[in-house]
């Protein structure tokens, strides 16, 4: 573990969500907690309002992206940001209003607990889930648990993290991952592969009504199986030590 004190910083990543932005901001800092905004090269309307929030709110710190790069890539920038700042973690939380930011207290005290841990969200949904979404999920669970030979990770694709950022910066270094929505996905198989601990924690997830979603049906599916692809081979590579790594947990 790093000799970095431990404090903690929050990573938003942001792209056009003006409608929840200003509202969830400003919940989200009663929390006392530094924030990271990072604007995936958000338009000009939601630019201004992460200019007036950096500018009105202490804490809030505000990293831009000159263009629209992915999620993943404005969580990387986000836990650099924060490697820079000096955090030793950083909790990644979606700006759409999905994630319940009552179990943040959860996170944290997990982090004391196992401060070297990837802490996971794992999705309680409510009535408000899209059904193809949620049944589509299931495909993505078979190949994690494929690629990682093990059932042990609950759900890959769910945001909601928090990350030790030292480490998460050198296994980010290390391995070239994606930058749109296979990240999460990828890091999470990957931070298994390298034998540290990760810890997984039951949300609720919702839907809102005026939420935006990001996701291109047919970009991201076709980046998420390449990267299945990528994952398959890379298991194959590991194989012994998987094997190994799977009977120490048994």
């Amino acid at each position: 573990m790093s000799s970095r004190r431990t404090s903690l910083c929050l990573i938003i990543p942001v792209y056009n969500q003006p409608d929840s932005l200003s509202t969830f901001v400003p919940k989200i800092i009663k929390r006392k907690l530094p924030v990271i905004l990072v604007d995936d090269g958000s338009d000009k309307s939601c630019r201004q309002i992460m200019q007036e929030l950096e500018q009105a709110i202490d804490g809030v710190t505000l990293k831009s992206h000159p263009m629209n790069l992915g999620k993943g890539a404005a969580v990387k920038t986000g836990l650099q940001a924060a490697m820079e700042a000096g955090f030793s973690h950083a909790l990644q939380i979606d700006a759409d209003g999905q994630h319940n930011i009552d179990d943040i207290p959860r996170f944290i005290s997990e982090m004391y607990k196992q401060p070297i841990a990837l802490i996971s969200a794992f999705p309680n949904y409510d009535k408000t889930v899209p059904k193809l979404r949620y049944y589509g999920r299931y495909a993505t669970h078979l190949w994690v648990w494929i690629n990682t030979l093990s059932g042990v990770i609950k759900d890959s694709m769910c945001g909601f993290r928090l990350y030790p950022v030292e480490q998460s910066c050198l296994l980010l270094t290390a391995e070239k991952m994606g930058d749109r929505m296979e990240f999460d996905i990828e890091f999470i198989v990957r931070w298994y592969w390298s034998g540290e601990p990760i810890v997984q924690i039951q949300t609720n997830i919702i839907y809102p009504d005026n939420g935006v979603s990001h996701f291109n049906l047919f970009r991201d599916n076709l980046l998420i199986s390449w990267m299945h692809c990528r994952l398959f081979f890379g298991m194959l590579k590991r194989l012994p030590e998987l094997i190994k790594q799977k009977i120490s947990n048994s």
